[in-house]
């Protein structure tokens, strides 16, 4: 069973082609309208779209997050903060940066560790594949190098020959012989 998977794209132009701000969509089928999966949602935040009159809502909700997002006046912060405490500890940690150049700079720098390490991790795993496809490859050219000289053995071909085919060794040939 899927575990839902909700997207929210914020953005600071117009995408879709209607006046809402807020939009959501599911999987469904074109023709009937069936859904496929309730597990998939997607948002699109549209900021231009607020307007710029839109007066925060009193008992909180998205409407004052994305006013803060859109860089409402800050004579306003205090209003969208009254009744969201997450969207006052945001606008506190916003502040703090702001005014603090060493805070921002040691901010700054554990972004960019942050970002470095992803960078790391994601090289780090793109050699590790391409080692391992390596491996699987040269494995792969023995197995099909092993195969050859079987068939070329069973037609008798002489093992200087085969040694020349299929890049094995006489004593790997020799050993294989043996074995069958």
């Amino acid at each position: 069973m899927l575990k839902k998977c909700v997207t929210i794209n914020i953005l600071n132009y117009s995408f879709l082609p209607n006046n809402q701000y807020h939009n959501v969509f599911h999987l469904r089928e074109d023709r009937s309208g069936i859904p496929l999966i309730d597990d998939m949602e997607l948002h699109f935040l549209e900021l231009p779209k607020l307007g710029d009159h839109a007066a925060p809502v009193e008992s909180g909700g998205l409407v004052n997050w994305l006013l803060f997002l859109k860089g409402v006046d800050k004579s306003n912060w205090e209003v969208l903060a009254m009744n969201e405490p997450v969207l006052k500890k945001a606008i506190d940690t916003l502040e703090f940066l702001s005014q603090d150049a060493e805070a921002r700079r040691l901010y700054e720098d554990r972004q960019k560790y942050l970002h470095d390490e992803a960078s790391m991790i994601e090289g780090a795993l793109a050699e590790g594949e391409a080692r391992g496809e390596a491996r699987g490859e040269a494995r792969g050219e023995k197995k099909k190098a092993v195969q050859m000289t079987l068939e070329l053995l069973k037609l008798g071909v002489d093992t200087s020959i085969i040694v020349k085919a299929s890049g094995l060794s006489e004593a790997e040939i020799i050993a294989l012989k043996k074995q069958n």
